[in-house]
């Protein structure tokens, strides 16, 4: 059973720092893809960043430069450092990952900025 479980997300100021975390199981996780993504309120989701199985790594437009996406692959976790925030940041945050063909999400976390 795939479970992927964020955590992190909280209140902060703009101009502020949070780092997500993705714990995955049930899957081999150092082979697996992994991705972030959010979803404002009133608005569809949308990609944040993605880094592949060999550390190679993707950004939105919005957020390159201030977000950095990484792993451990001994912890099976995924990160997101989120720098500089602003309040268009303010979102749910949702871990992704393809496995067994179908998109897997976790219950996502909820960060706030306030300007």
């Amino acid at each position: 059973q795939v479970q992927l479980v964020e955590s992190g997300g909280g209140l902060v100021q703009a101009g502020g720092s949070l780092r997500l975390s993705c714990a995955a199981s049930g899957i081999i996780f150092r082979l697996n893809a992994m991705a972030w993504y959010r979803q404002a309120p009133g608005k569809q989701r949308e990609f944040v960043a993605s880094i592949t199985s060999d550390g190679s790594t993707n950004y939105a437009d919005s957020v390159n430069g201030r977000f950095t996406i990484s792993r451990d692959n001994a912890k099976n976790t995924v990160y997101l450092q989120m720098n500089s925030l602003k309040a268009e940041d303010t979102a749910l945050y949702y871990c992704n990952t393809k496995y067994m063909y179908l998109q897997r999400w976790g219950q996502g976390t909820l960060v706030t900025v306030s300007s």
